[in-house]
């Protein structure tokens, strides 16, 4: 992916994760248990700081830094973790939680992807 898509999946993730935390807090306070509630708004919060992460590897890759992997790893916890809670909370179905760590999983991988970059770029 070059850094134009990454600001592109940055901006659209930005806006649907605002989107479903509005969601939660106005349309699912009165339908959902507290506790799947909680399960929403730590969606929508990782869902927020990934968004954010996209855009930093964007502005990393346009200054030389080879990050697109971890660019692709935080894609894929954005669909894995989040996009599993979420699922989680509207279908009612607990199986789709252990799908979650596998985003996290991922989620630590462009995280480390990152630090080891920065490291060896020194």
């Amino acid at each position: 992916m070059t850094p134009r898509q990454f600001l592109i999946a940055a901006g659209a993730s930005g806006a649907i994760g605002v989107a479903l935390g509005a969601f939660g807090a106005h349309a699912l306070a009165d339908a959902v248990t507290p506790e799947r509630l909680a399960t929403w708004r730590t969606a929508t919060l990782y869902h927020l700081v990934h968004a954010l992460a996209l855009a930093v590897v964007a502005v990393a890759m346009r200054n030389g830094w080879p990050v697109q992997t971890a660019g692709r790893f935080f894609l894929a916890g954005l669909v894995l973790f989040c996009g599993s809670l979420y699922a989680l909370v509207l279908l009612d179905a607990g199986i789709l939680g252990a799908i979650a760590p596998l985003g996290g999983l991922a989620f630590i991988a462009g995280w480390s992807v990152i630090g080891w970059v920065a490291w060896r770029e020194g």
